[in-house]
């Protein structure tokens, strides 16, 4: 053990929560405890301290003010100096008491609610300054280590001008309610950004930052050392990926890429990069990543679930992601997990989705692949109206929480109506905070509700079939699943298909989808029944 911890409430104060689970962090810190009670008077605090001699005391008072200056100076009065010097004490309250406490010089810490649990942690293992003023992990790895269980806090911003996303940048830095920041460039630098010449001004600002120099980025960066100093990380690019991601790791040291298998190509016109040659230049860019030691995040299946593929494209593609970044020697994965994709997707059916994703991605770690879990809501799911955004935004967020997720994508409530400011981001992830600081411990296990559980098998067993399939592409291959020329193919022969692809030249878009009881199901066009995985890919023979 550590030494003696002894709580209590003084003067009036009855609010015994937040000191009761500070002293709960303190025991899982290998401290002991005492909860003294409610009420105590400074004389019988005064008492206990002398007789027990804790390595620290810990006072709460959650009232008006007005009468802690007595309080704390008649008991400072009755302790003796040589207690005073070699006794630490704590202070938490609402934050009117808290500056009160902070004015008495009694207290080595003053809580004021806002604090969040790496910081009272850090004050528990005897560090000596405020944790603000120390810099955090500038690693994704190192970082997931000194916070899980609690997840680290993503949101993604770009404003349509430089100067205004600089200093957004740093008023988000300043703030410390997140610890990664993903820049979203404009349309423009996304796919022009190595050949200037050809965008169009007119869009100048459209979807994200108008990146036009290696410099801005660096402006960025310098913008958020500051604060909490948060990760930095980057879109891709649509186009020239390598590119993209030298310049991120030199500039901003991206935290971690985020490369598609399929996208970014003529499939969704975000570049004319035919589909073959899109994923031979994701892969390729993808093992330049894990040749580096940065880790990965291959953001393939919400694309397809974005087009309303059928829930089986989804968990299929989710798996090929993990696995190509595995066969590109990718050592730590991010794996997304977005909710509330299609639209009217329920919860249960949801989760259901997400649980088989994760099982099917999970069997590919070993020592040499570790798999990180990040949730985020989707956007279509959040209102344009702020008020119901909210409450879709947390609603989303606590479904999330039964995947454990190491990082938490806050996708901002304004998304709904326009791009993010700096100040509804910081609200945002304050948001995300409230619910998972009500909801980290003793959240009920949603995942094992039957219904859940009966859906992920399905999807399970659906998928593995659908991957079966790919792979009977090129029997003779040795591993067809990471080959681009056999996934081009299963696009192009509708194996992977969604409705949302119907009319490309570059894909069949044949497959009909519907949300069926919560999930997005095959339909039968001619009679609106629902068809299975095998009778979907029987027909396609």
């Amino acid at each position: 053990m550590k030494g003696l911890i002894l709580g209590a409430t003084i003067g009036n104060c009855i609010h015994v929560a937040g000191l009761l689970s500070f002293l709960r962090l303190a025991e899982s810190e290998g401290y002991e405890t005492c909860f003294l009670g409610m009420r105590i008077t400074p004389e019988k605090l005064a008492h206990e301290i002398t007789n027990r001699k804790p390595v620290l005391v810990a006072i709460s008072y959650r009232l008006t003010p007005d009468t802690i200056t007595c309080l704390l100076e008649e008991l400072k009065a009755a302790l003796t100096p040589e207690i005073l010097a070699t006794t630490r004490f704590a202070f938490g309250g609402t934050p009117p008491a808290a500056e009160v406490a902070k004015s008495s010089g009694l207290f080595s810490r003053v809580f004021s609610g806002g604090e969040n649990l790496d910081e009272v942690r850090e004050f528990l293992r005897g560090a000596k300054q405020d944790t603000k003023s120390r810099v955090p992990a500038q690693t994704l790895v190192e970082r997931i280590a000194e916070r899980f269980p609690y997840p680290l806090i993503r949101h993604h911003f770009g404003r349509p001008t430089l100067e205004e996303t600089v200093n957004g940048a740093r008023e988000i830095a300043l703030s410390g309610v997140l610890d990664v920041l993903s820049l979203g460039p404009d349309q423009n630098a996304q796919e022009h950004f190595f050949n200037p010449e050809q965008m169009d001004h007119a869009q100048d600002g459209a979807g994200g930052v108008p990146l036009r120099r290696p410099e801005d980025l660096d402006l960025i960066y310098q913008a958020t050392r500051c604060g909490n100093y948060p990760l930095v990380r980057c879109y891709s690019g649509t186009r020239d990926l390598l590119h993209w991601a030298k310049m991120s790791l030199r500039k901003i040291n991206i935290a971690w890429g985020a490369i598609p298998l399929c996208w970014y190509s003529q499939l969704d016109s975000r570049s004319r990069r035919p589909l073959l040659e899109a994923l031979r230049e994701n892969i390729s860019v993808i093992r330049w990543y894990a040749q580096q030691g940065v880790p990965i995040e291959v953001n393939e299946s919400h694309q397809w679930s974005l087009r309303n593929a059928p829930d089986t494209v989804a968990v299929a593609t989710a798996f090929l992601a993990a696995y190509n970044a595995k066969q590109c020697g990718v050592r730590h994965y991010v794996s997304q997990y977005m909710f509330n994709t299609p639209p009217g997707t329920t919860a249960q059916m949801d989760l259901a989705k997400m649980l088989a994703k994760q099982e099917l991605i999970n069997s590919l770690e070993d020592e040499n692949f570790t798999v990180f879990r990040q949730v985020r809501a989707g956007l279509a799911a959040l209102s344009p109206r702020a008020g119901l955004a909210k409450g879709q935004m947390a609603a989303s967020g606590v479904i999330s929480l039964a995947m454990k997720p190491h990082i938490f994508h806050v996708v901002g409530y304004s998304e709904g109506d326009h791009a993010t400011y700096a100040e509804e981001l910081i609200e945002s992830c304050e948001i995300a905070h409230g619910l998972i600081k009500l909801l980290l411990d003793g959240l009920p296990n949603l995942a094992a509700d039957e219904i859940i559980q009966q859906r992920r098998a399905e999807l399970i067993s659906d998928a593995r079939y659908l991957l079966e399939r790919i792979r009977s592409l090129d029997p003779g291959n040795s591993d067809p699943l990471a080959d681009p020329v056999v996934l081009t193919r299963a696009v192009e022969e509708g194996l992977l298909d969604a409705p949302g692809l119907c009319g490309n030249p570059h894909a069949k878009g044949q497959v009909t989808t519907a949300i069926v009881n919560g999930a997005c199901r095959l339909i039968d066009r001619e009679t609106g029944y629902a068809l299975s995985e095998r009778e979907r890919l029987e027909r396609i023979c």
